[in-house]
């Protein structure tokens, strides 16, 4: 039974606060970006998803908001209606938009359900286990309509074991030489899950550097796609030298238009925030990886998404876009003024 408290006089944690806040942000970024989807989509079941998804955004936002206004907190600039366009001509397919939804609802699926056991407050709680079921629908709905088109491309099968074995070799672990053993369920899993991710990504970057107005920007996008590409083909590798399929590139999915429906400071965030992401992801299929070769390739895509992510950041601040999530008190300031 959870005990009854009230609300407002509990602090906010600083657990609550980066949650909340970061949560907010990222919802006025898909906001903006979801409007303009709903703008070009033709396809009626499509439509009814991107508005589905558009309606939850708003829902989410407007929630953290009246907690934000309760706790006296300065609430986010985030993104507003200056960071889209949403009359600019179509960038991306009806298509696209199924995986794009799939692609980010994950990535908020993981900060949700990170929050639920670290937040204190039964409010803020609440609203995180609500939020999460809501997210859960939404991408139940995508895969139905994924499946429904024909665009759903399952994880590859394999056998049912006949028999409960255990390791008794420490080739096991092999992957550069001797006896290679073949990839087990939790690595195919993930890097069938890693390849789903990076190939939406990969036509958003190619959009997004087609669209770009400055020059850093858009080098940095197209390093992006490179480096995408690079794990993309990767992680293929593994999965064909073993006969199993992979998830098939988007890039067809991309318009050529050259007139950007986003700012720059709008795609710089979304990467940024997304490609962040790939850490948790590179890392959750590390963690369950069994050979060694499969380990030396996550530890190389974590240095790439690491390094890519402090150039990203540097560029944000350059041009004054970096909103700084709330932090600790600085003890040796207060204490040298």
């Amino acid at each position: 039974m959870i005990e009854k408290t009230n609300n407002m006089n509990e602090k906010l944690t600083s657990a609550e606060i980066g949650k909340l806040w970061v949560t907010y942000t990222g919802n006025t970024m898909a906001k903006c970006v979801l409007s303009y989807y709903l703008n070009h989509t033709e396809d009626k079941d499509i439509k009814k998803v991107v508005a589905d998804a558009l309606n939850l955004t708003k829902t989410i936002i407007e929630n953290i908001k009246n907690i934000f206004i309760q706790e006296n907190f300065p609430l986010p600039i985030g993104f507003t209606e200056e960071d889209v366009n949403l009359n600019a001509p179509r960038l991306f397919s009806d298509k696209f938009y199924l995986h794009y939804l799939k692609y980010t609802g994950k990535a908020g699926m993981s900060i949700y359900t990170l929050a639920i056991p670290l937040v204190v407050r039964e409010d803020i709680r609440h609203f995180f286990i609500n939020t999460l079921h809501a997210t859960i629908k939404l991408l139940t709905e995508v895969n139905d309509v994924l499946k429904q088109k024909g665009f759903l491309i399952k994880p590859p099968s394999i056998p049912i074991p006949k028999r409960v074995d255990f390791i008794t070799k420490q080739n096991y672990l092999n992957g550069f030489f001797g006896n290679v053993r073949p990839l087990h369920a939790l690595e195919i899993t993930h890097l069938y899950d890693d390849i789903e991710n990076d190939v939406t990504s990969k036509a958003l970057l190619i959009g997004f550097s087609q669209v770009a107005k400055k020059e850093d920007v858009r080098k940095f996008l197209l390093r992006g796609k490179e480096i995408t590409n690079k794990h993309i083909e990767a992680c293929a590798q593994k999965l064909h030298k073993e006969n199993l399929p992979a998830p098939t590139l988007l890039d067809d999915l991309v318009s050529p238009s050259t007139f950007s429906p986003f700012s720059d400071k709008l795609m710089m965030g979304h990467k940024i925030d997304m490609f962040s992401m790939k850490i948790r992801s590179y890392a959750n299929g590390a963690s369950l990886n069994g050979r060694r070769d499969i380990g030396g390739m996550y530890a190389k895509f974590l240095m790439d998404v690491g390094l890519y992510i402090g150039d990203g950041a540097n560029i944000m601040i350059d041009h004054g876009w970096m909103e700084q999530v709330p932090e600790a008190i600085d003890r040796e300031e207060l204490a040298e003024n």
